[in-house]
């Protein structure tokens, strides 16, 4: 475990056995988080519930890894440092999801499903806006893929990356489990505005079967 932790902060990671760094990475910052309007209408209805490190197990299963991933993910995020997010629909089925490592003020997203269109998508803004809350830096999806592209992420040269990795990996971030932040509301939160997606104490949003509440 403390080697693959190591190697991620090099932005080394592990595939087919192998350890890559490839020439360009597929890279997010918060602040660049898109948000379609489908994706904000789902949000703005309540359309799923999002949480954080309720049911990992079945998240990494439903993005299928091999076994030799599920043990040594399952092992960091039982040492607090992978982390899942879990999207339900109104009767409280997985929808969607995803899984990634947190090393220091960087965040690793490994991989995504959806069951239910934009479930993930739903659940990665509302990682993004808790992710700008905790001061964390950038988030790597590693390689190119249309559905990236879709969230706002972007292409730079793996020297850019190391640059912000040699910085943000190596700061304190958050360790443990995590948890959706109660006071924050992703539906409200502007990418480019730092601050945004607070609630006031005491505010409820209902809509359907959900309630969230500070």
């Amino acid at each position: 475990m403390p080697t693959l932790l190591a190697a991620y902060a090099k932005g080394l990671y592990p595939a087919e056995g192998k350890w890559w760094a490839p020439a360009e990475r597929m890279v997010s910052f918060p602040e660049n988080a898109y948000v379609s309007k489908t994706v904000w209408r789902l949000m703005q209805t309540r359309a799923y519930r999002v949480s954080f490190d309720e049911d990992f197990a079945a998240v990494i299963r439903a993005c299928a890894p091999g076994q030799d991933v599920v043990e040594s993910f399952t092992a960091l995020h039982e040492a607090g440092h992978a982390h899942s997010v879990e999207v339900r629909d109104r009767s409280g089925r997985l929808a969607g999801g995803l899984y990634g490592v947190s090393v220091g003020r960087a965040f690793f997203t490994e991989k995504m499903f959806s069951r239910e269109r934009d479930a993930a998508n739903v659940g990665f803004v509302t990682l993004s806006c808790h992710l700008q809350h905790w001061g964390y830096a950038v988030n790597d999806g590693k390689r190119m893929s249309g559905q990236l592209s879709q969230l706002g992420f972007m292409l730079v040269p793996r020297f850019a990356f190391n640059g912000l990795l040699s910085k943000a990996a190596f700061e304190p971030g958050r360790e443990g489990s995590w948890a959706v932040d109660e006071t924050l509301d992703a539906a409200r939160w502007n990418p480019k505005v730092p601050g945004t997606g607070r609630v006031a104490p005491g505010t409820q949003v209902r809509s359907g079967t959900f309630t969230l509440s500070s």
